[in-house]
């Protein structure tokens, strides 16, 4: 790309690095594709970029026509040469945006300037309050904070491009510290040939400092350069479909670039603001990926059993790594210092007999527990650890084992006046211990109900129980599952035939009892069960878990359940039924004991995506506020008898539409007296990518998750949101409801112009994600993935499910108001003002319409082949999104968008003007594929296309 090619507002002069950085990686881009591809391609490349930035910005009609006219004459090979170009100009930018973002959070930090969402500004405002570091340890200890990473059908980043990406990141951050350096003296190390030598030399030639920081400086961008070849040449798709192997590997990359270490920092840290107080270990890993089995037919028991072991390999290979630098860190003569009696007892016992080690006790305790882990490491993975010269050991049996001989030393350092050298390694080693185990994260089990009941009733018919339980009402079902569980004989019949579903929906029970026993109790904890719609949902789970050894001992006397019976509440009836399912279950005979008996833990998950395609945003949003307020006091109801804690389990996923937008914002907006320390939530697709590739951003994201749990437990109002609040909120809802399924479910031929007008078939049919985009294999909007459905709206830029139906709502609300006489603009202003749901709901509704681009989704509806259709329904869609758009600047005062989220703006500012391109090349290229002329470059451009889109939006599906 040219030397001008960050057409960007440089904005204030604290913004001029992060030009700086996006004008130098553009710059090296272009040169790579000028060299690799020729001048050819790197004339073409700036064509586009030209003719697309002159439509953006003066809404230039020829510009348009040109640019049509030129991708149209392009060979497709040509067209994917641009689409690469800019795909990899959108992760270059993204990389310098996550560089400028911690230079401006450091820069505040150290100029006292305490940041919103950090731990150090939750303390303080914990402080403030009244509240001791007494009582925070005291909430951390009886908290749980989970983020959950899944897998979905859209994730597009492979591996060896997050790697290349880490590389650039690092040396980005090594170019700052290159420009820390320069003199303050002068003009900087960009003017080093103008300014004086400072020590007395003739003018002009530049001091020694200078060009040495100069000379860094040229090297670093070689280097970077050499980094961008690497992602020039290297392929950015798959060759097959994702497989779920492939989502595992890629989920463990974040482990051994972010999790292992910046989670033990985080704790440092919080130790650091509670000196006297000790921390538990509240805040652990989830996943998803290899358990999660609804829609994918692809997970097994044995992607069961394979995530867990290469979890558990990740995390030993990091003990040992550790421990042997811990070795050679803790060198301390017993000829010098003096050492506990345990520690000695624990040098004794250990294999190394080294003449050279015979006076460091330090380092003969971790040779030993060097070698428990190797040996820990093949019982549990079957792999060798390098090879380490001393006598096998016995493997540890539980992780505890081994962070007790870890506090073994720390006991000893702390005694004998060396805690210091415990700081640095030691203390984060004990940490990552206890956190991790050797589990690494909790994998969930997830089904959905329809095949548990499939299974169920083939056990009671095989076993003569019952022969036709599928059609049994609810009453009936309950009863005869009751019974079951009271029963100590199992079901299945030993050299019964069963079906392949009942066979592979049992085996991943059996597998979930191996894996505990393997890799302790923290392995597998929870059962979420999609489409939750009954009780007997979640009786069925309880039986198969009795079927499998998991479930110990009748119900209606003394039974304990190993995993957590977690219903999901995904559509707006379900929801809407939440609580008088939980009522129903916990009021039957044996089930409030079980639960008490088995940790008195109840998760509960609420469905952002599957409400928001079902309901809209606005209905989705405020039946999972109304679900969590019911399930809330239905469970203070069951304190008075003996407590249950309660933890919501949110389903969000990338987009705001599937429950999206800033996690501290949307913690501090649940309903007041539902997180009391109790929070698990989902991490998906390019939301991990963009919130834990880097390091620093990664601990930062954990750090607002812990900092908004403790807020909203320890300082959030317990009262309820005004009575007129709750009712115009209500109003709102129904009305908008009304008017998004008017357009998605009620008009007619509008599954045709979504198919029409988004890459939905695309992504359905190339090779993006390990499950298919339907989960029945139908072509309905009600047979669609919510994932794919809202990913593919944002590919087109209309973003749709993020905020149609809300400006519908106010416009009907408005007007019966004032029907009334009532002044319906000054209830919504108070609710926008005093309301956290309200104000958080309202601010990711203008991030959406921030996103969205009318312009560029109109390019998208000319993909649409019934004009007659595209006429009647693209208009619609317009008009609702300025109806929303002119009700959101009414509420909150603002005209623009982004005016309360200058770094969002910026950020905006910067890219977007480089993502039209590929918008532009993915209209041409789609438009040839439902042509018949999609041959294999066609097809490859598309995917990376898809791919550039996702990663420059950043939070798209």
């Amino acid at each position: 790309m040219s030397e001008d090619h960050a057409d960007t507002d440089q904005g204030t002069p604290a913004d001029q690095p992060l030009a700086d950085d996006i004008r130098l990686l553009g710059r090296l881009l272009g040169e790579v594709i000028r060299e690799q591809e020729g001048e050819e391609a790197y004339n073409l490349v700036e064509q586009v970029r030209q003719l697309a930035v002159a439509y953006r910005r003066d809404d230039d009609e020829q510009a348009d026509q040109a640019l049509k006219h030129l991708l149209q004459s392009q060979p497709a090979i040509m067209l994917v040469c641009v689409v690469r170009a800019f795909t990899y100009f959108s992760l270059l930018a993204n990389l310098a945006e996550d560089r400028h973002y911690i230079r401006r959070r450091l820069a505040r930090e150290r100029g006292g300037d305490v940041q919103e969402g950090s731990l150090e500004a939750t303390m303080a405002r914990l402080r403030n309050a009244g509240i001791g570091a007494s009582r925070i340890a005291q909430t951390l200890r009886e908290s749980h904070v989970s983020p959950v990473l899944t897998a979905h059908p859209t994730e597009v980043q492979r591996k060896s491009i997050l790697d290349a990406q880490r590389a650039i990141a690092q040396l980005l951050s090594e170019r700052d510290d290159i420009r820390a350096r320069a003199p303050v003296h002068g003009q900087g190390v960009a003017d080093a040939d103008e300014a004086e030598d400072g020590d007395g030399k003739e003018p002009g030639k530049p001091r020694a400092s200078d060009r040495v920081l100069a000379r860094e400086l040229d090297m670093n961008a070689a280097q970077l350069r050499g980094r961008i070849v690497q992602l020039w040449s290297t392929r950015l798709l798959r060759m097959s479909r994702l497989t779920v192997a492939d989502e595992i590997e890629n989920a463990l990359s974040y482990y051994q670039s972010t999790f292992l270490r910046e989670i033990p920092r985080l704790y440092a840290s919080l130790e650091h603001e509670m000196p006297d107080q000790p921390v538990a270990s509240f805040l652990r890993m989830g996943q998803w990926i290899g358990g999660d089995r609804d829609g994918n037919p692809n997970v097994s028991a044995d992607t069961l059993a394979y995530a867990l072991k290469r979890q558990a390999e990740i995390a030993l290979r990091h003990y040992l790594a550790e421990t042997h630098q811990l070795g050679g860190e803790l060198s301390m003569s017993s000829y010098l210092v003096d050492v506990a009696p345990e520690l000695l007892a624990l040098a004794d016992r250990s294999p190394d007999q080294s003449a050279h080690r015979r006076d460091e006790p330090y380092r003969k305790a971790l040779s030993g527990i060097y070698a428990r882990l190797a040996a820990t490491l093949h019982v549990l993975t079957g792999v060798e650890a390098a090879p380490h010269p001393v006598a096998p050991q016995p493997p540890y049996a539980r992780a505890e084992e081994f962070l007790e001989d870890l506090a073994v030393i720390d006991r000893s350092l702390h005694s004998h006046h060396a805690a210091a050298l415990g700081e640095q390694r030691l203390r984060p080693l004990m940490r990552a211990a206890s956190v991790f185990g050797f589990h690494l994260a909790t994998v969930d089990l997830r089904q959905s109900s329809d095949k548990h009941e499939a299974v169920v009733a083939e056990l009671l018919a095989t076993a003569r129980a019952h022969a036709d339980y599928a059609n049994l009402d609810e009453e009936g079902r309950v009863t005869l599952l009751l019974r079951q569980l009271d029963d100590p004989r199992p079901l299945r019949v030993p050299g019964a035939g069963y079906s392949d579903l009942a066979l592979g929906e049992l085996a991943i029970f059996e597998a979930a009892r191996l894996m505990r026993e393997r890799y302790g109790h923290h392995a597998i904890r929870h059962y979420i069960i999609s489409h939750t719609e009954t009780v007997s949902d979640l009786l069925e789970v309880l039986l198969l878990q009795k079927e499998s050894g998991l479930l110990h001992g009748l119900l209606s006397e003394d039974a304990r359940a190993d995993l957590i019976v977690v219903p999901l509440f995904e559509t707006i009836e379900d929801l809407r039924n939440a609580t008088t399912i939980m009522r129903g279950f916990y009021a039957l005979p044996g089930v409030f004991e079980l639960v008490r008996r088995s940790g008195a833990e109840q998760d509960i998950m609420l469905g952002y995506s599957d409400s928001n395609k079902d309901g809209g945003i606005f209905t989705s949003n405020w039946e999972l506020y109304r679900a969590g307020i019911a399930l809330a006091a239905l469970f203070d109801e069951f304190a008075a008898r003996a407590p249950i804690k309660l933890r919501m389990f949110h389903g969000r996923g990338g987009t705001v539409g599937r429950g999206g937008g800033p996690s501290y914002q949307a913690i501090l907006a649940q309903p007041p007296g539902t997180v009391r320390g109790q929070l698990r939530l989902t991490e998906q697709g390019e939301v991990i990518a963009s919130k834990y590739t880097n390091p620093d951003i990664g601990r930062r994201n954990l750090e607002t998750l812990v900092a908004a749990t403790l807020q909203a437990t320890l300082l959030q109002t317990q009262q309820q949101a005004p009575r007129a609040h709750l009712d115009a909120a209500a109003a709102l809802s129904s009305a908008s409801m009304r008017a998004y399924r008017a357009l998605v479910y009620e008009t007619p031929g509008f599954r045709d112009y979504f198919f029409g007008s988004t890459p939905i078939r695309e992504i359905a049919e190339l090779n993006i994600g390990s499950r298919p985009a339907s989960r029945s294999g139908g072509q309905r909007i009600e047979d669609l993935r919510a994932i794919p459905w809202g990913f593919s709206w944002g590919q087109c830029r209309l973003t749709l499910p993020g905020w149609f139906g809300f400006g519908s709502a106010v416009q009907a609300y408005v007007d019966e108001a004032g029907a009334r006489g009532d002044d319906a603009w000054s209830l919504l202003r108070a609710m926008y003002r005093d309301w956290p749901f309200f104000r958080t709901l309202l601010s990711n509704l203008d991030m959406v319409l921030a996103k969205s681009d009318l312009a560029l989704a109109a390019r998208y509806a000319e993909l649409v082949d019934d004009d007659a259709l595209r006429d009647r329904i693209f208009p619609a869609i317009e008009a609702e999104w300025q109806r929303t758009a002119q009700a959101l600047s009414r509420i909150t005062g603002e005209d623009g968008r982004l005016a309360n989220n200058p770094v969002l703006a910026r950020s905006i500012s910067h890219r977007f003007p480089y993502l039209d391109p590929l918008h532009h090349v993915q209209v041409e290229l789609m438009q040839r594929y439902r042509e018949g002329r999609g041959d294999a470059v066609v097809k490859t451009g598309i995917h990376i296309s898809i791919n550039g889109i996702a990663a420059g939006l950043r939070n798209s599906g």
